[in-house]
């Protein structure tokens, strides 16, 4: 089988050394003007570069489009009608709606569609990561031969039924996800500090949302405003994520405990009513800390309160969206997980939401942020998600290497601890 790729930035790179070193042949293109650094860079492997999709299309047995979602449309429009008769055709996108559309449109109808998204960065291998592989159109052949073809990359297989139930999931476990820690960043960001040299975010579940903020915001706007804008499942779950943290910020600081309490209570029920766990141990956590180690102070934790709390709203079951994780999604509902599974912990969080006026500015700017990202996202507003984005990678720039660099120690780590 001669596996074609149709985009070799990070995503599709990664895939075509993978399938390269696993023995096949790989056809790949991109933009005309990268032709020469792609064949110097790849000149010492399986990899054929191409003048454009159609050559690709017209060769190729398996073909990976691993372009951007806002652009999956105009892609296949234009090398779809060359595809190869009886050849499987899939896409990396993380939004399957528009990529279906796309390819129910311009496919010939003897083109067999298995499609894939892989839950994690190209700055990690695809071996025992999450590779979820969707089956829209194909003849029990070609679909067996999908399958045999992506376990070559040694990827965790999960088969999903449909486009639709792929993108509910991936709604809550990646927009609203980034969304999340986008608005810490540019909360962050807008108070003019840095975390790590705030003792109200040193330690333990605070060392997780430093590093994943800034794992974010090193990759590439156009990828997560494709996410929180094209799922068509997505505007509802990031709204109501920002309903839940007004309603909970209106709470504290009108000093409503027993609202308050209450809501958190039936919240943490709802989620953690379950034997379900990750169990992320105190000792991992401490170690990757950005800051010097001072004396922790207590904080809010505002951020994983609402989440939670959006959680219930909404009447998702986070532990069944695993099937369809990233680390980074694995991470938010561990922190999660380690609040509300400790009694101490959680009270000191609600204590401090509730009294701490030291704390009260930060949950503020992290509460106008939300507002912020909110509605970005509810206006479809592509270009000024790039804005907002940009911004706050900015004000990170120096520390974002590092932050990659141990947050993948991080996920490592705890993927050998499972």
């Amino acid at each position: 089988m001669e596996i074609g790729i149709i985009g070799l930035g990070d995503m599709g790179k990664l895939y075509a050394k993978e399938f390269s070193r696993n023995g096949y042949h790989v056809n790949g293109c991109d933009l005309p003007e990268k032709r020469s650094q792609l064949e110097e860079e790849l000149k010492d492997t399986n990899i054929k570069i191409l003048n454009d999709g159609i050559a690709v299309s017209r060769t190729s047995d398996l073909i990976i489009y691993s372009v951007e979602a806002d652009n999956i449309g105009d892609v296949v429009k234009q090398f779809g009608p060359s595809t190869k008769k009886g050849a499987i055709v899939a896409g990396q996108t993380s939004v399957k709606t528009p990529e279906i559309n796309a390819f129910e449109k311009y496919l010939p109808s003897d083109v067999n569609i298995v499609t894939c998204h892989s839950l994690h960065s190209p700055t990690i291998s695809t071996a025992g990561q999450t590779l979820a592989v969707i089956r829209h159109r194909s003849s029990d052949e070609a679909y067996a031969r999908a399958l045999e073809t992506f376990e070559k990359l040694g990827s965790k297989i999960i088969e999903i039924p449909g486009y639709e139930e792929h993108d509910k999931i991936t709604a809550d476990t990646q927009a609203v996800t980034h969304v999340c820690f986008e608005s810490m960043g540019t909360a962050w960001k807008n108070a003019g500090f840095f975390p790590w040299a705030n003792p109200a975010y040193m330690g333990g579940i605070d060392n997780v949302k430093v590093l994943m903020t800034l794992r974010i915001y090193g990759g590439k706007a156009h990828i997560y405003s494709g996410i929180a804008i094209l799922n068509p499942y997505a505007k509802e779950r990031i709204k109501q994520y920002a309903q839940s943290e007004s309603e909970l910020f209106k709470m504290m600081i009108q000093e409503k405990e027993k609202d308050f309490r209450e809501r958190i209570t039936k919240a943490g029920e709802f989620v953690f009513n379950t034997s379900d766990s990750i169990i992320l141990d105190d000792k991992i956590l401490g170690e990757f800390s950005l800051g010097s180690q001072k004396q922790r102070k207590p904080n809010s934790h505002l951020s994983i309160l609402t989440m939670v709390d959006a959680w219930h709203k909404l009447n998702i079951k986070p532990y069944e969206n695993l099937i369809c994780q990233t680390p980074v999604y694995r991470l938010r509902l561990g922190i999660a997980e380690y609040l509300f599974r400790n009694p101490e912990l959680l009270e000191e969080s609600i204590n401090a939401a509730l009294f701490d006026k030291n704390i009260r500015g930060d949950d503020l700017e992290f509460h106008t942020a939300v507002r912020e990202w909110a509605s970005i996202v509810d206006h479809g507003d592509l270009e000024g998600y790039g804005l907002q984005f940009d911004a706050t990678k900015e004000f990170f720039k120096d520390r974002i290497p590092e932050g990659i660099k141990r947050s993948n120690e991080l996920i490592m780590k705890l993927m050998k601890a499972a």
